[in-house]
């Protein structure tokens, strides 16, 4: 069974020369710029570019993704030459990447990489390496389980994405939807056998729905995320709870240790649960944020309130901030999307502080 692919307009570029190269395999109009400058040259290229259908564009698209269309496209020109075997594993590789959703990667890889770190600094005395194994195959599990999510949810929003994100792999024609199939069953079955031999029926069934739920959100004949509340319990449910509440029992497994809840994961996981759905109400996400505070000011026992005050503090102002710069740019579809980036920028600084506070 052959994976096909196409050329990819992949995030992944090489570094810009002051020119594009000329080859013998394009018109006579790629000419060496006068323009010392590699943002000169492009623009330059750019435009040559449209004679052999190379550069994709949209109105649709950002500034940024533009740019990227058109780097690609002089990418090209210059490996024109290159082997094409190489070339294409390197498109493949990188609609792969794509496919993945890169900052959902980030966030599970921080997210368990904080919640293992906050159970080893409760437990320092009972660290092996011998846990070392475990540890990263219990990470890959995790990430063949956000790999099936974010992959189904493409190969069912095909038509979505060609209008509100052209730039992902399928919509794009970068990635057939045959391959997308291949690689999400491989995450199913490559994350169900990793945990369920290595980390008990307990976490396998959280495992299990968390995949569960991932489905019904984007599969006919359910596709939860029509409907606003259920889309939000169940990203709460496995962002918000799943993987820290599965993430934290394991790691207490591993060290040998009866599971205990502590305040500060249920506050933690109900935050990141809010966090998950912000987008849809900047206002709930203030509010978990002033009920930090106040958590922290009226229970010192359970927080760190040196930390935990002023960095709620800090990014409370900061999210009226940018909802400030949203509504001044008036919803553009370039400001919703660098606000989205700017939520899971909060996400990301919730997990980097959790195991101090």
């Amino acid at each position: 069974m052959e994976l096909s692919f196409a050329p990819s307009s992949s995030p992944r570029f090489p570094a810009l020369t002051p020119h594009c190269k000329t080859s013998s395999s394009f018109p006579s109009t790629f000419v060496k710029p006068t323009s010392k400058s590699p943002f000169a040259s492009l623009s330059k290229c750019t435009q040559n570019l449209y004679s052999i259908g190379l550069y994709r564009s949209s109105k649709s698209l950002p500034n940024c993704q533009k740019r990227r269309n058109s780097i690609w496209a002089c990418s090209q020109v210059e490996a024109a030459g290159s082997d094409p075997v190489l070339t294409r594993i390197s498109d493949f590789k990188d609609a792969c990447w794509r496919f993945l959703r890169p900052h959902t990667i980030r966030g599970t890889v921080l997210g368990s990489t904080a919640l293992v770190t906050r159970a080893l600094i409760e437990n320092s005395n009972l660290i092996k390496w011998s846990l070392l194994f475990k540890a990263f195959s219990g990470l890959f599990a995790l990430l063949c389980g956000n790999g099936y999510i974010v992959g189904i949810n493409q190969i069912y929003d095909i038509k979505i994405d060609k209008v509100n994100k052209p730039y992902l792999p399928i919509a794009a024609g970068d990635l057939s939807v045959k391959s997308a199939w291949l690689l999400v069953v491989f995450f199913v079955v490559t994350g169900l056998l990793i945990v369920g031999m290595n980390f008990g029926p307990f976490i396998t069934s959280l495992y299990s729905l968390g995949l569960f739920l991932g489905t019904i959100y984007s599969v006919p004949p359910f596709r939860m995320k029509r409907f606003p509340v259920a889309a939000f319990l169940i990203i709460a449910t496995v962002r918000g709870f799943l993987l820290n509440f599965g993430v934290y029992y394991a790691t207490r497994a591993a060290l040998g240790l009866q599971f205990e809840w502590r305040f500060q994961i249920s506050t933690f996981a109900t935050k990141l649960g809010v966090r998950k759905i912000a987008f849809l109400g900047s206002g709930l996400l203030l509010l978990n944020y002033v009920g930090s505070i106040f958590a922290a000011s009226f229970m010192p026992q359970a927080f760190r309130r040196s930390l935990m005050i002023p960095t709620h503090t800090i990014l409370a102002l900061s999210l009226i901030f940018q909802t400030w710069v949203l509504e001044q740019a008036n919803y553009t579809k370039e400001a919703i999307a660098g606000y989205y980036r700017f939520i899971w920028n909060l996400f990301y600084a919730e997990y980097i502080i959790f195991p101090f506070i």
